[in-house]
């Protein structure tokens, strides 16, 4: 039988970061609270779909029939390369090719590798795309804590990381949750320009600007518009001012590298770029989410600002 350290050996092999493993189950009623709360409070702005299939959210074996175990990673994506001060700045994630596409390619590749130990075996792989908890999971799995930002914070490492699951049918041996946290710091609340972080570990969608810059398909709100700045496309404000990602090194994965056409993206490239232009540069990227309208809406607002 296939081991907890022969999977998590082979996640490493395959370029992942960090890997724990926890028993599958329904969250605790706690989470269940916060969660609703957060969206009684509207605090998920136009995103809707965080409201569909909450039942699915609280309880994989709804997803995965039979769910045992939840095998969860990180990858690291903080860039070597980095965009000129000068030009409008996209979160660093966005930099090189869809994570999405990238992580799920891996976890399939280590679904593979149980499976060929034990081809009763069944899972389902998990980026970002499903309702899943990936931060209350991966905390449960021992990879790190929920900062203050409400993001994944592992220790020795920073939050410049991407998430995925894999929730299989197979019993494991199992880690257990840290109990590092962020202590006394605040500093991400502090420095998040348009105070979306309103509590410990809750962030108001709507005054974040990654959300609207990216999840928001109307006109950005009035009164994020004068933040905008610096960044076109997400942000990256709270996860640089919070002291863990001084560990942050460059990542080994190639895909998340920036092309030369991304780097050379100054002003003046974006005031002339083509819908053509847009398709060329982003092309298997996550910013092409947007469309070409949603980043010259996203430009216009940050050319007031300048």
């Amino acid at each position: 039988m296939i081991t907890s350290r022969q999977i998590k050996d082979y996640a490493f092999s395959l370029g992942f970061d960090a890997c724990g493993i926890c028993q599958a189950g329904e969250v605790d009623h706690g989470t269940q609270q916060s969660y609703e709360a957060w969206l009684g409070n509207s605090y998920n702005g136009s995103m809707d779909y965080m409201e569909r299939n909450v039942d699915k959210r609280y309880n994989p074996a709804l997803l995965v029939e039979n769910a045992r175990s939840v095998i969860c990673i990180a990858i690291n994506y903080y860039p070597s390369v980095k965009q000129p001060v000068v030009n409008p700045q996209f979160a660093y994630y966005a930099y090189g090719k869809d994570y999405h596409d990238v992580v799920k390619k891996k976890l399939y590749a280590l679904l593979d590798y149980i499976k060929a130990s034990e081809p009763k075996a069944n899972g389902r792989v998990f980026v970002d795309s499903a309702p899943v908890l990936e931060h209350y999971w991966a905390a449960k799995a021992g990879i790190g804590f929920v900062g203050k930002n409400s993001l994944l914070i592992v220790p020795k490492k920073g939050s410049f990381l991407f998430l995925g699951e894999l929730i299989v049918d197979m019993e494991l041996e199992y880690d257990s949750p840290i109990t590092t946290s962020c202590g006394n710091c605040t500093r991400c609340m502090q420095e998040c320009p348009t105070q979306a972080i309103v509590e410990p570990g809750v962030v108001d969608s709507r005054n974040c600007i990654s959300y609207q810059t990216i999840e928001n398909k109307g006109s950005i709100d009035g009164g994020v518009m004068p933040y905008l700045t610096n960044y076109i496309y997400g942000c990256d404000i709270c996860q640089k001012a919070c002291p863990w990602n001084r560990y942050a090194e460059p990542h080994q994965t190639e895909e998340f590298d920036p092309s030369r056409a991304f780097l050379d993206l100054s002003s003046e490239n974006l005031e002339n770029m083509t819908e053509e232009g847009f398709k060329s540069v982003f092309r298997g990227s996550a910013v092409k989410r947007i469309k070409y309208t949603g980043l010259k809406r996203n430009f216009e607002a940050w050319k007031q600002n300048k």
